[in-house]
């Protein structure tokens, strides 16, 4: 029996240590993601890209989603990386993943950035974390409805509405929209990607989702009357590293989406507008000093945590450390 309990603590620790490691890879996934709000908005200028003329915004997204598809398809065509049989329906929710996770996300978002504040775009981002973390029973059976869901709802909701503390609805309303469009499209996609990646190589889901956004962008960018952007030596550096933190941090999403569950992973991307925040104030000198981005992001927080606690986790804990005790007796 002892020797039972002994396993049963070095099972415990090793579990411990991978959980930590896939924290560690999703906070670094989030860091990227963060500091491409900024990153964007000075390729906007670096390419010369007009905000107001939305097809050519739809180019800029079309160009960076099309060319990190076909590198990272051809890479895991190279590497021979497993993709989840049969094959064809893999392929088919990926591509699905694409449409709601590349073309109407990043739609909403690249318009609706060039309304906003970067660093308020990266909190409004977060509505479609917490509408999941307080109704993931509806997509999942092992989610369950609770109490300190709907308590987490609600304080979360508080926190979006003190965003736009003190400023005029009709300011803000047309860009805010848009982000949270683009935050539920995250939600659907998120949903999807975690049952079309848990037999397929995160490189698939990363490329083949990116290929296709990408494809369908640009056609609609070159229907609207988009133009391809001029590049320059900065506007290639920018864009060299918009595409490499695109490709890093969707593969180390999808890696660690299969890790964990996706209400969990999902408290951990609310440090993505905290990334958000610091690189735009860095980058672009934005005063991220405000009280109600302060306000935001506390209750934000407050409430993705106390919307995912998780009561019957602890009381199996409880019942397993008291039943270790009585059998070691």
């Amino acid at each position: 029996m002892e020797n039972k309990i002994i396993e049963n603590k070095v099972l415990k620790s090793k579990t411990t240590r991978n959980n930590a490691g896939y924290v560690i890879l999703s906070l670094v996934a989030m860091m990227l993601w963060g500091s491409l709000f900024p990153s964007v908005k000075i390729g906007y200028k670096a390419f010369d890209i007009d905000t107001a003329y939305v097809p050519n915004i739809l180019m800029f997204a079309a160009l960076r989603f099309t060319i990190c598809g076909v590198i990272v398809c051809v890479l895991s065509a190279i590497k021979k990386e497993k993709l989840e049989e049969p094959k064809s329906k893999s392929i088919l929710n990926i591509t699905i993943m694409g449409i709601f996770g590349i073309v109407l996300h990043y739609a909403f978002t690249y318009v609706g950035l060039s309304m906003t504040e970067s660093s308020k775009t990266a909190l409004l981002k977060q509505l479609g974390v917490l509408f999941y973390v307080c109704f993931a029973f509806i997509f999942f059976k092992n989610e369950r409805f609770s109490v300190q869901k709907i308590a987490g709802a609600v304080i979360g909701f508080g926190g979006i509405a003190a965003i736009n503390a003190g400023e005029k609805i009709s300011s803000v309303s047309v860009g805010d929209t848009l982000i949270i469009l683009a935050s539920l499209c995250t939600v659907v996609s998120s949903v999807i990607s975690k049952k079309a990646v848990e037999g397929s190589s995160p490189f698939w889901a990363t490329g083949i989702s990116q290929l296709t956004g990408g494809f369908i962008l640009f056609i609609a960018a070159l229907a609207a009357g988009g133009n391809f952007p001029s590049f320059n030596l900065k506007a290639t550096f920018v864009f060299i590293y918009i595409c490499s933190a695109s490709i890093i941090g969707y593969t180390l999403w999808y890696y660690v989406m299969r890790k964990m569950d996706l209400s969990r992973l999902f408290i951990i991307k609310f440090s993505e507008p905290l990334f958000a925040c610091l690189f735009g104030a860095i980058l672009l000198n934005e005063d991220i000093f405000k009280l109600q981005y302060l306000a935001a992001f506390l209750l934000i927080s407050a409430g993705i945590v106390i919307g995912n606690q998780r009561r019957d986790e602890s009381v199996s804990n409880t019942n397993e450390i008291e039943g270790s005790a009585s059998n070691s007796k």
